[in-house]
């Protein structure tokens, strides 16, 4: 159950940027430089992430994917909210 610390950096650091994402998403009601394509290639990543850490290295890194995943999932689902706006 060794923690590392790079991958821990990393998802902080990526982590830190889905808020301004999530929050530009809600304020603006609209998917101007948006993907979804991108939004669930980044999703499926930190579900294999969170996979891996449950089924060969369980650690508390696992929450990091976990939030992560979550703030992502929400972004697709403003994605779909701000695209019936715009319809």
């Amino acid at each position: 159950m060794d923690l590392s610390v790079f991958e821990v950096i990393m998802l902080v650091c990526f982590g830190a940027a889905w808020p301004f994402s999530i929050y530009k998403s809600y304020i603006s009601r609209n998917n101007h430089g948006k993907s979804v394509l991108f939004l669930l290639i980044i999703f499926v990543g930190y579900i294999s992430g969170i996979i891996h850490k449950m089924v060969y290295d369980f650690n508390l890194v696992i929450f990091l994917y976990m939030l992560n995943a979550a703030m992502v999932f929400i972004d697709i689902g403003l994605y779909f909210r701000n695209k019936k706006y715009s319809q």
